[in-house]
């Protein structure tokens, strides 16, 4: 979509961060107004490799707002006119423990990090076995 500030990465492989709380992943709380994290999980655990970064970052911020369909285009334009924090600063990694795979096309997958799946991944290598880019979302807290 060419968006002009993309979140999106290519065989990118994102592990939790060193700060990590959890021992294994879990899913972020229900609450009666979702929150961005358990918005996050549910676009990429129910539609694995389905959706880019820009389409989950662009879609919960919309959802989150009730921008209607037929506006949403337009909208999206404008969201990423400027620069917006990717799938290293989410929760997902900072706090519940999974791991966020982009494949060639940038499309987007999450991986408990207690999985062998996780494992081969933060090892650098895809499901298929090749290489792919290992970074750690950031930490919660500074040094």
């Amino acid at each position: 979509m060419g968006d002009l500030y993309s979140t999106n990465y290519v065989d990118t492989f994102i592990r939790v961060s060193e700060d990590c709380p959890v021992a294994a992943a879990t899913e972020p709380p229900a609450r009666a107004t979702p929150s961005v994290a358990e918005l996050t999980f549910r676009m990429i655990s129910e539609h694995p490799y389905e959706y880019t970064s820009d389409d989950v970052v662009f879609g919960v911020w919309a959802d989150r707002r009730n921008v209607p369909a037929v506006e949403r285009s337009a909208v999206r334009s404008e969201f990423f006119s400027k620069g917006q924090p990717c799938l290293r600063a989410s929760d997902l990694g900072k706090r519940y423990g999974w791991g966020a795979h982009s494949d060639a096309d940038s499309k987007v997958a999450i991986y408990a990090m207690e999985t062998p799946e996780y494992s081969r991944l933060a090892d650098g290598n895809d499901l298929d076995g090749k290489q792919v880019d290992v970074r750690r979302a950031m930490r919660s807290s500074r040094r």
